[in-house]
């Protein structure tokens, strides 16, 4: 296989303009919520971000390249990598701005220095975790039924992507939906209009002209100071000052479970792509993952790297090993002389939202083409808990938006809104720990189908723990928002826990649901007796 072909172009264009959102996300969180200062963003974060990503992106295109050697196929597509959006988010808002706030709160000299050691601490261990999680990929990937990788992605792809976005794009029709109908003729109708132009060049440029015309673009404005180069150097002595279990303690019930969801993910997108055709040994593919993520935390980036979802997508578009090469390079320039606030206020988010919700649709799409039919249950299953998350992420916003007052998001507000029959509460449960909810009910269900009830209940029984110890399911009011509630991290550490026992253990009530479930699959497996129809 060649290292770079022409669709090289359109899946370079497509991850590219992505991760430039990303890039985008992460000076504006800096400076905005945190705080930090530019210089701190520019000369240390992005340098940081730059050189993990440079180097992550060439190693997953010769990933790719070895793996065609190795199968005799010239069709290979590279696994996409990329910041890690949810756990970027969760750091900053669960992690960094506590952490500057108790450092002012306690008169620390410097704050926001404090704040961005402490998030190194969180990438680096993060990056240690998906280490972890590489050596026992296997094991995961020979209990987990495919089907269920598979229909988590398809939830994530379906309610966080395509219907996230596709509400912005309803907002904006001028740009959002005549660029989705771009995407759907080249992609589904299987086209290419004039000059050899494909589906996502083509929706980038009529999405920009679009939006400056309509008054979208530019954004802001224009950048003040001409691009310049930072090159990246090691923080090693910030990253040791933090690193100790009381100083991280109090944030370790945000950094393991998404740390532990980030490597579940990002197995599951090793399990898209192997069923897109691409089968990518998982232990190399997510060693350099968490060495990623390490290496951005020892050069100064608080914000964990992941393989993205999406692989299926680029395949389609043509893309192999070359868009991986060619992405890698791009976003190190921008990110190593600050040139991506130019390319941000010249190209607003709007003109790549089609692409976004297309890349939702074909992962949506992916599991219907690969399991058979009686199976499909799964996969709709599976959907769920990403639809429950993001109906909570919606709710919380737009009572931010309208109350204009984080204090509304608390326990008094639940009431309320079951007086109208909406069940925010069950929300805010499915929200925490999704994935794992996803994962789980899928593989129960695959087994349910399959009358292999010994199994379901065994799946069954792993939720009570993980409920029981906080993961799933547990919840609390935190800085304006919901979080996880893993009150037992603070018990075993030592420190008191007001209330008694069912405040120790938040979701009591999933585990012993969860638990009795177990109970009822193993009497079913034991006592059960099989009915015949025609699917079976």
């Amino acid at each position: 296989m060649r290292a770079f072909v022409r669709g090289d172009i359109d899946g370079f264009l497509g991850l590219g303009l992505d991760n430039v959102v990303q890039l985008i996300i992460v000076v504006g969180l800096c400076q905005g919520p945190l705080g930090f200062p530019a210089a701190m963003v520019y000369e240390v974060l992005l340098p940081g971000i730059a050189f993990s990503m440079l180097v992550g992106n060439a190693l997953y295109a010769r990933e790719a390249l070895r793996l065609a050697t190795r199968t005799g196929r010239n069709d290979v597509c590279a696994i996409p990598y990329g910041i890690n959006t949810p756990t970027m988010v969760a750091y900053v808002f669960l992690v960094m701005l506590p952490a500057r706030n108790l450092a002012a709160a306690t008169g620390a000299t410097d704050p926001i220095r404090v704040a961005w050691q402490i998030g190194l601490v969180a990438c680096f261990i993060s990056g240690l975790i998906e280490l972890v999680i590489a050596f026992v990929a296997k094991f995961i990937q020979r209990v987990t039924p495919a089907a269920a990788m598979l229909a988590t992605l398809a939830g994530i792809g379906f309610a966080l992507l395509s219907m996230s976005f596709l509400l912005q794009g309803f907002a904006r029709p001028l740009v959002g939906i005549t660029t989705l109908a771009v995407m759907l003729c080249t992609s589904f109708g299987r086209v290419r209009f004039p000059a050899g132009l494909s589906g996502i060049p083509l929706a980038i440029l009529i999405g920009t002209l679009m939006s400056w015309i309509t008054g979208l673009a530019p954004v802001g404005s224009a950048p003040a100071q001409p691009p310049s180069l930072n090159l990246p150097h090691f923080v090693v002595g910030d990253l040791a000052t933090a690193f100790s279990f009381q100083t991280i303690r109090p944030y370790l019930s945000v950094i393991l479970p998404m740390s532990l969801l980030s490597g579940l993910s990002s197995l599951q997108n090793i399990e898209s792509a192997e069923a897109a055709g691409d089968p990518y040994p998982a232990r190399p593919a997510l060693i350099i993952n968490g060495l990623g993520t390490i290496c951005g935390a020892l050069l100064g980036s608080p914000f964990p790297l992941t393989i993205y979802i999406g692989h299926p997508g680029w395949k389609a578009l043509g893309a192999r090993a070359g868009y991986s090469t060619l992405n890698g390079i791009f976003i190190a320039l921008l990110a190593l002389t600050g040139g991506i606030s130019l390319i941000s206020w010249l190209i607003p988010e709007d003109a790549g939202l089609a692409i976004v919700v297309w890349v939702g649709l074909i992962i949506t799409v992916q599991p219907f083409t690969t399991v058979p039919p009686r199976h499909f249950i799964t996969i709709v299953v599976g959907l769920l808990p990403a639809l429950g998350a993001w109906v909570s992420q919606l709710a919380k916003n737009i009572i931010r938006a309208v109350g204009h007052d984080q204090s509304l998001l608390q326990p008094a507000l639940i009431e309320l809104f079951h007086h109208q029959n909406l069940f925010l509460d069950g929300a805010f449960s499915l929200e925490q720990g999704f994935i794992y909810t996803a994962t789980i009910w899928s593989a129960m269900v695959y087994y349910i189908v399959e009358r292999r009830f010994r199994l379901a209940a065994i799946w069954s029984a792993l939720a009570s723990m993980l409920s029981l110890v906080g993961m799933m399911h547990a919840w609390k009011f935190a800085n304006g928002d919901t979080a996880l509630n893993i009150p037992l991290l603070d018990w075993l550490a030592g420190e008191p826990v007001a209330g008694g026992w069912e405040n120790l253990v938040p979701a009591w009530p999933f585990a012993v649901a969860y638990a009795f479930i177990a109970s009822l699959l193993f009497f079913t497996h034991r006592f059960g007796i099989p009915v015949k129809t025609d699917g079976h």
